[in-house]
């Protein structure tokens, strides 16, 4: 192993604390969890100070949960800024979920163009209005990338001070200059540049469960997807890759972001790959309840039947699939490219025992492509398992496997071979490829808030179909959403599920920028990247989820599989 940095940081609210003298009156904002900052108020007013800390992560969604008596309030307006350098709903964003925690307050968002950083509030109650100015402290900078952010950011303002002045608080200290150091380390030219990169953080901050839907504040869990993503900006920059770019092979890229008792650490090392997995015990198929170890996947695969074909992912581990022939036009059955979508992989399984059982079936079937994404998914869910772990997403060599190809594979196929196989064997026409997104809202606040390149999944808005074909198949994608769409809207509950979520994304996000079919979102549009002409692409909000809520959403996904590989054969027959 190879150490390339490590910090113990000096806690904010420890410094605020101590720097604070007798008779004085402040006001703080600081990455804390609500019962650290009343901790730290306490302690100040313990020496005579009068303290007012608030969260600078979503401020306004904050100042309403702490500060604001909604009881009697008819409606509410908030006047949100709108900056030259974030996208337009930047701020509207930043207060989600917020309509659904007022109550039956109709509320109303209204965007205000000095770009200043605050929300105005207006209150009304039995005739009678209040207004509040609420402030929202941001930053204007360039990140390790160059890329100009606004992101929000440590404030402090005594008594009598109009303005105030930033602090840079612990958070932000531990990030920046642990992305500091990783960008200064000498990675050499050639990809992948290491096996695993490990950034341990210790952060003493408890999530904050807002009790609507599967909603919660977690400072930790944000500054995960912070450190991924901008990572992988780095290392995209640095190959001479555009940003985004998911070819990219850096390695395994793995924040491990834990709560301590008090200490802010961050401990970055090189470490080889894990080979193993973290596996629980096996749960009955049609109930489970959370995702599935990966010693219950493969005998669930294995009595599947059929031909197996296999491959084997950057650790080795073993990529399995099986070939089921038939009479029926053939059909490809995938889950698990991005392993932290979990739904998918149980939805798939579930979905091929009950086709297996059909005359003439003819499908085949791979519910795990990206078993090392598996494996540390299994691994971060032990310490935080309601995170979305976005570091799972993409294989061990650090790329979307979905964007390799045997062209520019340079020798490392590897996971992506299962799909090639899967095709060669079957000859099938139609990819069924399950998929998953955020079940609550997706943050990088360190680095502009919204996710750059990922902004329309910053929020959950339902069950979710995307349709990628090749030009002159439109006709047939458009018959496969109907068909399919109608036959989910038959499921108890789903449609609902939706509408809820999308009412709530509406209002916070303004545009939704897809259509619905039949009442489910949809985006269907020419793509000639994948190998089939015609890919059908799930996105149900499972990351992460349990429960009765992993149930109906694993029931989902089969029932899609289903309903698409009924809907194929009606298709092909009429076309023919």
């Amino acid at each position: 192993m190879t150490e390339i940095f490590s910090k113990r940081f000096e806690r904010s609210l420890g410094q605020l604390v101590a720097a604070a003298k007798p008779g004085q009156s402040v006001e703080a904002w600081t990455f804390d969890d609500t019962q650290s900052r009343r901790a730290a108020e306490e302690q100040l007013a313990a020496k005579g100070v009068t303290a007012r800390i608030r969260s600078a992560y979503k401020p306004l969604l904050f100042y309403f949960r702490e500060e604001i008596d909604l009881s009697g309030v008819e409606a509410i307006e908030i006047r949100y800024p709108v900056h030259a350098k974030a996208p337009e709903n930047r701020f509207r964003l930043e207060t989600y979920p917020l309509a659904a925690l007022v109550g039956a307050s109709e509320i109303n968002f209204v965007a205000r163009q000095d770009g200043e950083f605050f929300y105005d509030v207006t209150l009304r109650r039995a005739g009678k209005t209040e207004t509040h100015k609420v402030v929202a402290p941001n930053r204007v900078h360039a990140d390790v990338v160059g890329e100009t952010n606004v992101s929000p950011t440590g404030w402090l303002r005594h008594a009598g001070e109009a303005i105030g002045e930033r602090l840079v608080t612990d958070y932000e200290a531990l990030f920046h200059e642990a992305v500091g150091a990783i960008s200064r380390h000498p990675w050499g030219r050639d990809e992948p540049y290491f096996e695993e990169l490990n950034i341990r953080v210790g952060y003493p901050c408890a999530d904050e469960p807002l009790h609507i839907g599967d909603e919660v504040v977690s400072l930790r869990e944000a500054l995960h997807e912070d450190f991924y993503f901008s990572l992988l900006e780095f290392f995209q920059k640095k190959s001479g890759r555009p940003l985004g770019d998911r070819g990219l092979q850096p390695g395994q890229i793995v924040p491990d972001i834990v709560k301590s008792d008090g200490a802010v650490t961050v401990h970055i090392e090189l470490k080889p790959l894990s080979t193993d997995f973290h596996d629980g015990g096996d749960q009955e198929i049609d109930v489970a309840r959370e995702p599935l170890a990966a010693s219950q996947i493969n005998r669930l695969l294995d009595a599947t039947g059929g031909e197996p074909f296999s491959a084997r992912s950057r650790a080795q581990r073993k990529v399995s699939g099986r070939y089921i022939k038939g009479s029926d036009a053939a059909v490809m059955i995938s889950g698990g490219q991005h392993p932290n979508e979990t739904t998918g992989i149980v939805g798939a399984i579930r979905a091929a025992q009950i086709l297996s059982k059909r005359q003439g079936a003819h499908f085949t079937l791979s519910p795990l492509e990206n078993p090392d994404g598996y494996a540390l998914h299994q691994r971060l869910r032990i310490e935080n398992p309601s995170h979305m772990h976005h570091a799972a997403r993409y294989t061990a060599l650090g790329d979307d496997l979905e964007y390799r190809t045997r062209e520019d594979a340079r020798g490392r196929v590897n996971e992506k071979e299962i799909r090639f196989r899967a095709q060669e064997l079957s000859g099938a026409l139609l990819h069924v490829n399950l998929h998953g997104y955020p079940s609550h809202e997706w943050t990088r606040p360190l680095s502009g808030y919204v996710p750059r390149n990922f902004a329309m999944w910053t929020l959950p808005k339902g069950f979710f179909l995307v349709m990628r074909h090749r030009a002159g198949w439109e006709d047939r994608a458009e018959a496969m959403l109907d068909m399919v769409t109608r036959h989910l809207g038959q499921i108890p509950g789903l449609l609902a599920f939706n509408d809820r979520q999308i009412d709530l994304y509406e209002i916070h996000a303004g545009e939704t920028g897809f259509r619905l079919i039949n009442g489910f979102p949809c985006l269907s549009s020419v793509d000639n990247r994948h190998d089939v002409p015609m890919t059908l692409i799930t996105e149900y909000p499972d990351e992460t989820i349990y429960g009765d809520d992993f149930i109906a959403g694993h029931r989902a996904q089969m029932e899609t599989v289903l309903s698409a590989y009924d809907a194929w054969q009606v298709i092909l027959a009429e076309a023919a």
